[in-house]
């Protein structure tokens, strides 16, 4: 039974989830301006979850006690969501995929319902009707028996269903949608969706039973709700991509059980989306022609290797102030890159436009790729074209040396593997390094000018 409600009003900053009894105007935890709402709230007796281990009392152990034996994990079928979860689904683990509208948050959340046929799913729908998610069933081209659909909103009604469905996995779509009887405030408010998340998550820690939650993102691509949402789930996951392209990438931005270092491509089709298996083949240039400003860079994401172009345009500046605009590449860092070009390098870009651009519409903050970009700036500026079967992999400094990079044999066998006959490291990554193993050409350089005047002698 539950305890008679008592009701108050309190203030909540929608951007950290702080509460204040009174209205401030700056956020005392995060310093964010006009942040606060005032919401009703209801403060009942704690109830059990539904689904949970009744009774049991946690006892503490001697560190020396506890058994180290890793936990099985559930394989997805899905490679690029093993991948980027470090291995699979963990028991009890709390997921939350974050993204823009329309970006496939919910087609890939319900092919991972429908792909895991050894195991009961239940797919909660807030947002669309079951005849709905039947559309995009039929569409993705794929059938469970064992994947459950039911569109509802309250949390209450939700653990009804799981204590009567048992099932392995829950999918919540979306949390923003959830409300529970508890508080008196609308869905999608601070204080519901901290109370609806803390219930999930206490549920899946009971009950050892994974639950993955979609959540929508801010116009400045933070995820909406009171940031005390990321601190509770054990995994953050953002799926990125421009939807005029056809690729979509899946980081981990928090990960308790496995690197955030790992990222996973599809590929958007029509009958839903598609892993990515060897990305390095989809993000270049299938065209036969060489072109000026375009660099072709060993790039390293987690532990997958890939090679990604460059693009670049220089022109003349048709007004008082240069241009610099980057897509998929941080624009401080380009500036930077241009500065060491202009003083250590001697070429005069200052008073010329640049652009530069990642094809394929992903985004790489390796730095390896720095060699490449001003290869490719070089390239466009003196209109001459790079031979298609060379690559780079290097970190540019301050002082225009070409610094030591990471895990360079991996990314040699990866333009070996796809076809390069040449290759520009870092001098400095000759050390331990047996060239000889490689049919690929190797050209150990130190400064960029020594790059310079090997491609446009």
């Amino acid at each position: 039974m539950v305890a008679k409600a008592k009701s108050k009003s309190a203030w909540f900053c929608q951007n950290c989830g702080v509460e204040s009894a009174k209205w401030v105007g700056k956020c005392p935890s995060c310093n964010e301006w006009n942040t606060f709402v005032e919401e009703i709230i209801t403060k009942t007796k704690s109830t059990n979850i539904v689904g949970t281990n009744e009774g049991v009392k946690n006892k503490p152990l001697k560190i020396s006690d506890i058994s180290s034996s890793e936990e099985k994990r559930f394989n997805t079928q899905d490679m690029e969501l093993n991948r980027v979860l470090g291995g699979g689904l963990v028991p009890g683990s709390l997921i939350l995929i974050g993204g823009e509208p329309g970006i496939g948050k919910s087609t890939l959340a319900l092919q991972i319902a429908l792909h895991l046929k050894n195991f009961t799913t239940l797919y909660v729908s807030g947002e669309e009707s079951a005849q709905q998610i039947k559309l995009r069933g039929n569409r993705i081209n794929s059938d469970n028996e064992k994947c459950l659909i039911v569109s509802e909103t309250l949390m209450e009604n939700i653990f009804s269903h799981i204590k009567n469905t048992k099932p392995n996995i829950v999918v919540i779509d979306s949390i923003q949608t959830l409300a529970t009887e508890k508080i008196e405030a609308a869905p999608g408010s601070v204080s519901q969706i901290r109370e609806c998340t803390s219930q999930l998550l206490q549920f899946a820690k009971q009950s050892a039973v994974p639950v993955l939650l979609i959540g929508h993102i801010t116009k400045d691509g933070n995820l909406a709700g009171p940031k005390i949402l990321e601190h509770m789930v054990d995994t953050v996951l953002q799926f990125e991509g421009d939807q005029n392209h056809m690729y979509r990438i899946l980081r981990s931005t928090k990960n308790r059980f496995g690197s955030t270092s790992e990222m996973g491509i599809y590929e958007m089709q029509h009958t839903g989306l598609r892993e990515v298996s060897n990305p390095s083949e989809l993000l270049l240039s299938q065209e036969d022609e060489s072109l000026s400003g375009t660099a072709i860079s060993a790039s390293i994401e987690g532990m997958r290797p890939f090679l990604i172009e460059i693009q670049a345009l220089v022109s003349s500046a048709a007004y008082g102030t240069p241009q610099r605009s980057s897509t998929g590449f941080d624009l401080r860092r380009l500036n930077m890159l241009l500065a060491v070009l202009e003083k250590r390098a001697g070429f005069r870009i200052s008073t010329k436009d640049v652009f530069l651009n990642i094809a394929g519409g992903i985004k790489v903050n390796d730095p390896a790729i720095d060699l490449a970009v001003i290869i490719a700036i070089l390239s466009s500026s003196t209109d001459i074209s790079i031979p298609k079967e060379v690559c780079f992999a290097g970190e540019i400094g301050l002082s225009g040396e070409i610094r030591s990079v990471n895990r360079i044999d991996q990314r040699i066998s990866e333009a070996e593997k796809l076809g390069f006959k040449q290759i520009f490291i870092p001098k400095y990554n000759s050390k331990g390094l047996d060239i000889s193993k490689f049919n690929i050409k190797i050209h150990l350089v130190s400064k960029v000018g020594q790059v310079f005047q090997t491609l446009f002698r």
